[in-house]
């Protein structure tokens, strides 16, 4: 994979494809971006094209289509302190008169990729369109590389292709921490569905040391163990694959209490009891006292960390104490921490611990695929998996 250090990009048209999809909170006719992470994850590859005094034409997607970009460029500019041209549309000839009339060093921001549904469909005739405005195309954006569409796939059959420097990081630590890692290697998995992530257990209980499970699919893993979990939150159709894969394995750690109520508002009674002791019309909501104290230790243990989704429903102040205890031992620990995905970011936020991992990722279902060894037609574009 050619890194966006070995392009000549000096006084070029590049189109760079970043993932700005971020989430927008509006009131009061105001509209503000909740947390700017994944824009300022960016700005090194953009500092490095200003520094070239290349001409950057931004290009990203914001949710499925509906939002502008706009309040999303104003960020960037603030960001860098520079002025940030943007433009009301992604392709064609208006955004076309735009680019011509750049200078070097300067930056355009085009508006939201998925207002044209071609983009999706990887269609090549739309690649070609947005092809069409630059001489070097440079992919930043990990967090989309698991979608095979036209700005981040299709685009790379028109121009020389290149990975970004956050890209480059993406995939280096990635890549390091499956195939290489200081060992022991903890992974902690949670998040509601198991169904998303019974691959990458799968390939960690060979590969990991260590498996963590919390969350609302450690449920259904322990009702295919044969445990009660009452009305819990379960994904009845996993429980038949669940029992093909080492579920029994010593590496593989499940909670050995938990925290159950009958309501998920935490207003009615919340009690602590062992995983077989679940009532029939209660639900599991987080993990307990013990089982913090045992995987306490094997983080503690740990010389890499993974850690992807939330331990229990965080969302809500009784049943959030294990997500932030596991995300406060991962940060005193003296193990090299990788973490990614929205929810499991959001929690290190809330505390103020972004900064106490070594790499937090941009991607979320992309981190996924990734870790669970599937190819990503992003990365694949770019030429990643024939020169690795």
């Amino acid at each position: 994979m050619l890194t966006i250090k070995s392009a000549d990009v000096k006084n070029k048209k590049v189109l760079l494809r970043v993932d700005f999809n971020v989430v927008l909170v509006k009131k009061g006719g105001t509209t503000r971006i909740a947390d700017d992470f994944r824009i300022r994850a960016a700005l090194p590859t953009i500092k490095h094209l200003l520094k070239n005094k290349a001409k950057i034409i931004i290009a990203s997607h914001l949710g499925d289509g509906k939002e502008s970009l706009r309040p999303v460029s104003r960020r960037l500019e603030k960001l860098l302190k520079k002025k940030v041209r943007f433009v009301g549309e992604c392709a064609g000839k208006q955004v076309e008169e735009k680019v011509r009339a750049m200078k070097n060093g300067q930056i355009l921001f085009l508006e939201n990729l998925r207002r044209h549904p071609e983009e999706k469909k990887n269609d090549l005739e739309f690649a070609e369109k947005l092809a069409r405005l630059a001489q070097i195309y440079v992919n930043d954006a990990f967090g989309v590389c698991h979608r095979p569409h036209a700005s981040v796939v299709g685009i790379t059959k028109f121009l020389p292709s290149y990975a970004g420097l956050l890209l480059e990081k993406e995939t280096n630590v990635l890549e390091q921490a499956t195939t290489s890692p200081d060992r022991p290697l903890a992974v902690i998995v949670g998040g509601a569905k198991i169904s998303t992530k019974i691959k990458l257990i799968e390939r960690f209980l060979n590969l990991a040391d260590d498996v963590i499970l919390g969350g609302a699919l450690a449920n259904t893993v322990l009702k295919a163990k044969g445990l009660n979990i009452g009305k819990s939150l379960v994904e009845e159709e996993m429980i038949k694959p669940l029992k093909k894969i080492e579920i029994t394995s010593p590496k593989l750690h499940l909670p050995v209490d938990v925290i159950v109520s009958s309501s998920e508002s935490g207003e009615r009674p919340v009690r602590v009891c062992g995983v077989g002791g679940v009532k029939n019309g209660e639900k599991i909501f987080d993990i307990g006292p013990d089982s913090l104290v045992l995987f306490d230790k094997i983080i503690h243990n740990a010389k890499t960390i993974i850690w992807n989704g939330p331990i229990g429903l965080f969302e809500v102040e009784q049943f959030a104490r294990g997500s932030y205890f596991i995300a406060q031992s991962v940060a005193a620990s003296s193990a090299y921490s990788i973490v990614g995905g929205g929810e499991t970011i959001a929690v290190l936020g809330k505390l103020n611990l972004t900064d106490k991992f070594n790499h937090v990722s941009t991607g979320g279902g992309a981190l996924l695929e990734f870790l669970s060894g599937n190819k990503l037609p992003g990365l694949e574009s770019l030429g990643y998996y024939t020169n690795n």
